[in-house]
């Protein structure tokens, strides 16, 4: 089986704009392909996992990536997908979270001996001139097209700014760009970028002046990953899950992918990890209680790649103390209160939540203890008024429960 068959065979390809050739570079290792990241926050999530995920089967088929952080393009916004614009952010933060996804990629992808590359749009598009931008770049871009994009159409009823309309213009100068100084002749991406990346491939073709059919930059995308509740990979009600252990444990990082859907354990086994497709294959037909198996290698093998095996195997063995009926495993997440917490020796349960970020705010803890969500050493906890003192969490730390499956450690130093 070819890479390309695999990739197909994975559920991974939506859309591609010539087959054949997007075939021929890929399965050959002749494909120096790039995908962006805008860096809207200090981590990655698992929003981005499958994009690392692909970007790693790649080179390892022989295939060179090209990581581009869009520094630039973080100053505007990508409309795809949103109702409304995203909040600006200031050069500093975005530096920042540049440098932090640096860090992280490399867990996936092998930098070294100019086997990949992890570029910044910031270099080549702050500086560019409008004007210069306007002649070189305008006259290849039909407003009339550019309205009728998906992207753009969601936008329309509640408006659409001029600074968000630049945003396709800017992917597409970064295609160009990227094609004449790096080679880049493969763009992947998420189906909703397939507007932007064709406007990409359309202004490298006409601004080199070539056929249709002469076309050598060419476009792919993958198939965005859902759960059963149609919401795109990696949200969760409290949020997103996070590739950065400081922001989502390991063992929450497990949790996640072990409470996936049933209808969605395979596709997420096929999609995103590295078992052979025979292994896989022989688990479409696990029913009831096997669907749960599935689960536990899903979560085990995704925190392996994310946070290494280690960590893996003790989130996957907190995980079956906790629900297996055995006792409280060491490896859950915990959190040390200090001194500073407690107000005159005791400290409120809805004030524990948001420390242990088992809440947003205070007002959300409040909700999930009153509604019956909380459960203390075992005990619901409905008085959102409830606390306890620093000696008696010394003596017996407490073991809170959210939900069904959300388990945490609170001690004290």
């Amino acid at each position: 089986m070819t890479i390309y068959d695999e990739l197909v065979a994975r559920g991974l390809i939506a859309q591609v704009t010539d087959e054949e050739k997007v075939k021929s570079l890929i399965n050959k290792g002749e494909a120096t392909f790039y995908i962006g990241f805008d860096p809207t926050a200090d981590s990655l999530h698992v929003g981005h996992f499958m994009a690392l995920c692909l970007m790693k089967r790649l080179q390892m088929a022989g295939n060179k990536p090209i990581a581009l952080i869009g520094g630039a393009t973080a100053m505007i916004g990508d409309p795809s997908g949103k109702s409304d614009m995203r909040k600006m952010m200031t050069k500093e933060t975005i530096q920042h979270n540049v440098d932090c996804f640096k860090k992280q990629m490399s867990r996936f992808i092998d930098f070294s001996e100019g086997k990949a590359l992890l570029l910044n749009n910031a270099d080549w598009l702050i500086d560019l001139n409008y004007i210069d931008v306007l002649r070189d770049v305008g006259p290849y871009f039909s407003v009339n097209n550019m309205l009728r994009a998906e992207c753009y159409k969601q936008r329309m009823e509640k408006g659409l700014s001029f600074l968000e309309f630049n945003y396709m213009i800017m992917q597409s100068y970064d295609f160009y760009y990227l094609y004449n100084n790096y080679g880049c002749n493969l763009q992947f991406g998420g189906d909703d970028q397939w507007s932007n990346m064709l406007f990409g491939r359309e202004l490298i073709r006409k601004k080199m002046g070539l056929e249709e059919e002469d076309a050598k930059a060419q476009a792919m995308t993958i198939t965005l990953l859902l759960n059963s509740e149609g919401k795109k990979m990696g949200k969760t009600v409290s949020g997103a899950v996070w590739l950065n252990p400081e922001k989502t444990s390991p063992y929450d990082f497990y949790q996640y992918w072990r409470n996936v859907a049933d209808e969605d354990v395979l596709k997420c086994i096929r999609m995103l990890t590295f078992l052979p497709l025979e292994e896989i294959d022989k688990m479409d037909k696990w029913e009831g209680s096997q669907l749960n198996t599935a689960k536990e290698i899903l979560a085990y093998e995704l925190t392996k790649l994310v946070h290494g095996e280690e960590e893996a195997v003790k989130a996957q063995n907190a995980a079956k103390a906790l629900f297996g009926g055995g006792s409280v495993s060491d490896d859950m997440p915990s959190t040390e209160l200090s001194d500073e917490d407690f107000n005159d020796g005791s400290i409120g349960l809805f004030k524990i939540l948001t420390i242990t970020k088992l809440a947003q705010s205070g007002r959300d803890a409040r909700t999930l203890i009153t509604q019956g969500s909380v459960t203390v050493n075992d005990e619901k906890i409905t008085d959102s008024f409830a606390s306890f003192t620093y000696d008696a969490i010394k003596e017996n730390p407490l073991i809170i429960k959210k939900g069904k499956k959300v388990f945490h450690k609170v001690t004290v130093r």
